[in-house]
């Protein structure tokens, strides 16, 4: 069979089998009477072989061993072509990731585009102060998809970078809570907090409804900040809720802080001191989660917590006893 024909039967190009017999990868031994090269059936089975090994990713260097080594082993090789396809398929991913978020910005021109560039791999800086950068300079600079910022929050460890892409995420509208969405249910449960500590920032009646669907998580650090942000928004409903966190001592004083502010409103007040003094009742909880509960009663303004604080400037616990005798002190 001449070349021509094993070219057409094969689908290698002439000139692509001419580089495999400078290599020695194929040796056509026939001739014709014109001293054309004539390959065998054997020759064109190992063609095929060659277009299969090539197919795997290996070089023609290793196809050669593979074919020509009796003692060669596949299995470090394949492990190695392996680990390099996943690489190649994350940096690919990562490209057309970003791609993607550059075209979801809509850039009115290559300057856009050069900036948009720029702030996603500032992004992606090692530096906390670069990234915190990039964050300040996100709704101004260029525009940066709501994807990426939500993506750089939930993996942000230092907490001042993190503060402003959560200040960059609340001026983004209702996007920014449906993608955080999902952050809830990481399997991380430092993204879940993250993504809950960003929801509670978020001014946006979307981010209030996931954060009331948060208030029946299985994680409580995402109940507990949920119930934080709800109590902040003027949620009165979530009264039990702080209280709890009171008791426990679960970020108890932001807790109290959110009591307080409910608290402003009159009718609000008397309701919040009295779910606090049924907690307050000696053989309830231990006696630290008495003290706290009492702080907190210090702050709500009334009649209620007056009377209470009253009763409990003699309670058998001496520092509690002390707690509510400085509320009434404040109050004159």
């Amino acid at each position: 069979m001449l070349i021509g024909d094993v070219a057409r039967r094969s689908g290698v190009s002439a000139r692509m089998l001419r580089h495999y017999e400078a290599l020695g990868l194929v040796r056509p031994k026939g001739r014709t009477d014109a001293g054309y090269r004539e390959y065998s059936e054997e020759d064109v089975r190992r063609i095929f072989h060659i277009e299969s090994l090539r197919s795997l990713g290996l070089s023609l260097r290793d196809v050669g061993r593979a074919l020509d080594d009796p003692g060669f082993a596949p299995g470090e090789l394949v492990e190695d072509l392996i680990r390099e396809t996943r690489e190649r398929i994350a940096a690919e991913t990562e490209l057309l990731t970003r791609l993607r978020r550059i075209g979801a910005a809509e850039p009115a021109g290559w300057e856009d585009v050069l900036q948009s560039v720029a702030l996603l791999q500032a992004l992606g800086s090692k530096s906390p102060r670069t990234r915190q950068r990039a964050a300040l300079a996100a709704t101004d600079e260029a525009p940066v998809p709501v994807e990426a910022l939500v993506e750089a929050v939930l993996g942000e460890a230092d907490p001042v970078v993190a503060g402003a892409l959560r200040w960059a995420l609340a001026q983004a509208g209702e996007e920014a809570s449906a993608l955080l969405a999902a952050g809830l249910d990481a399997p991380s449960a430092q993204v879940r907090e993250r993504a809950v500590r960003t929801l509670a920032e978020l001014p946006d009646a979307a981010a209030t409804a996931l954060l009331r669907d948060a208030l029946d998580h299985a994680d409580p650090v995402v109940r507990g900040q949920a119930t934080l942000a709800l109590g902040a928004r003027g949620a009165g409903d979530v009264v039990p809720s702080l209280i709890d966190l009171i008791v426990r001592g679960a970020n108890d004083v932001d807790a109290a802080d959110a009591l307080g502010a409910l608290a402003a409103d009159p009718v609000a007040a008397d309701r919040i001191a009295a779910a606090l003094v049924d907690r307050l009742a000696p053989d309830a909880p231990d006696a630290p989660a008495r003290r706290r509960l009492a702080q907190a009663l210090v702050d709500i303004p009334g009649p209620t917590a007056t009377r209470a604080l009253t009763a409990l400037a003699h309670d058998e616990d001496r520092p509690v006893a002390l707690i509510a005798a400085y509320g009434l002190q404040r109050r004159g």
